[in-house]
Order: C-alpha cells, then structure tokens, then sequence
C-alpha cells in the first residue's frame, strides 16, 4: 500500500512541479525557445531554502536581463524564517517577508542582490498581480519571463501569470527542486537529500491543496470558478492520485487561508 502512496505522491508532484528546460542555462533555453537569455527572472519566496541557490546559479550564468524575488508573508513564510535562521544564524528573519530573506541569504552565500524585491504579496494570486505592478512601474517589459517556486506551487504560478499576459509570452517553468518519493522501512522518504525540503506531510498537503486550486469548476481558482488562474487540464492520472490520497489523507486538504487572502 505505502508503494501506491508513493506513486500516488510522485504524480502529483510530477505534475505540480513543472520544469521547461532540463537546467537554467543558455544552451537549453536556446534549444527549446531560440533565446540565450529570458529578459526576467522571478523567484517566489514560497518557495523552498533551495530556491535561492537556483536563482544565485542563474544569475552566475547570466540566465537573465533582470532579476526579482517577489514574495510578502503567507502560510509558508514562517518556516522560511525559522529554517534559514538556523542555517545560517547571522541572517535575522523575524518579521521579514519572504524577499529579503532570499535577498539576504543570497547577499550571504554569494555576494549577489536581486535586481528588485516585491515585499508585499500574501499568495499566488497577488505574488503575480504585484509582480506585474512592478514591472509595470519600472518600465520593464518583456516577452520571457522565467517563474522558480516551490515544486508543489509553479503549475499553479505559471495558470496566474497565463492569465494577464499575451499568448506570446515565453513563460519558462523552472520548479526549484525534483522531489522522488519512495517507501524505505514501510515509511515514505525522498529519494535524495533536499536542502530545506518540507518534512513529508506537509509536502503531501501542499501537493493535494493543490488540485481543488487548479480545478477550472465552481469550486476551484480557474475561469469558471473564482477566475485567479487560467485554465489547467488536469490529466484523469492525476485526478486518479489525488482521490486516492484524499482517502489515505483524510485531513492533509489544506484550505486556503483567509489571513493570506488578496485584499483586491
């Protein structure tokens, strides 16, 4: 049964976590979509510690014309806060949104800074709003944009850009880490170390919050429901994983939040 769960599990995440391009470099973005550089890149701070040593490496190669970290404080902020203090205790974090952390971490690590932070989105939906804002307000515009968050969140980043920008807009997936699920001692582990990695559960509650989300019904963030999002098809193998781990998981559905809810 574990081992069901453990495919289960990887569906979703295969899923959720999309990834264009094999690595962030110009040879790949050349290969699928004829440019050596995308003219933004965006890490969102729901993302993973991981996430800032994706963005440091693509900034390193010049994947990029500019570079942003956008992220406020939503429901995964506090455990960001509490894990890159004690990685790292010289980066103080109590109180600070999601961007400065990253913005310090990679200062840290790498001597490197972002070319601008957005500090004050609570979720997707206005990470994407806010971001656009931004861009907007320094006269930067683009036709590719790079999007890195948590592997459990970027289908659902790339569905709330896809709605406010032209269908010509390269947008390039780019999931901050590849998580494998597999079954050692009758538990569920990942199959490699993951720095910063969500302990299991709250991996699987991230994962399965995501499919009511990507729903394009009465209930769910696409056009036919609250219109956050473009519409996602979600394929029957994933729909299959996730009534199968609602039954297994009877209270890891995570509802959204209305402490995080967009005020517009």
């Amino acid at each position: 049964m574990k081992e069901l769960i453990a495919e289960y599990v990887n569906i979703l995440g295969s899923f959720c976590g999309k990834r264009d391009v094999p690595a962030l470099t110009s040879e790949d973005l050349s290969k699928k979509y004829g440019i050596e550089q995308a003219d933004v890149m965006v890490l969102f701070g729901g993302s993973i510690l991981c996430g800032g040593d994706i963005l440091a490496h693509a900034m390193k190669k010049g994947i990029a014309k500019k570079y942003i970290i956008a992220g406020g404080a939503g429901h995964t902020t506090e455990t960001l806060r509490i894990k890159m203090h004690e990685e790292f205790p010289d980066i103080e974090t109590a109180g600070l949104p999601e961007a400065k952390i990253f913005e310090a971490y990679i200062e840290h690590r790498y001597g490197l800074k972002a070319d601008y932070l957005e500090c004050n989105s609570t979720n997707c939906g206005n990470n994407i709003t806010y971001l656009l804002e931004l861009l907007k307000g320094n006269n930067i515009s683009f036709n590719s944009i790079i999007l890195a968050q948590d592997a459990s969140m970027q289908l659902r980043m790339e569905a709330g850009l896809r709605k406010y920008v032209a269908e010509d807009v390269i947008i390039i997936n780019y999931a901050v880490y590849c998580a494998h699920v597999n079954v050692k001692d009758s538990e569920l582990v990942f199959e490699e170390e993951i720095w910063g990695m969500w302990d299991m559960d709250r991996y699987i509650t991230l994962l399965m919050g995501e499919i009511p989300r990507l729903s394009d019904n009465a209930d769910g963030y696409g056009p036919k429901g609250k219109g956050y999002i473009s519409h996602v098809d979600i394929p029957k193998e994933a729909e299959d994983a996730f009534e199968e781990l609602k039954r297994e998981y009877v209270d890891l559905v995570r509802a959204a939040n209305p402490l995080y809810a967009s005020a517009r």
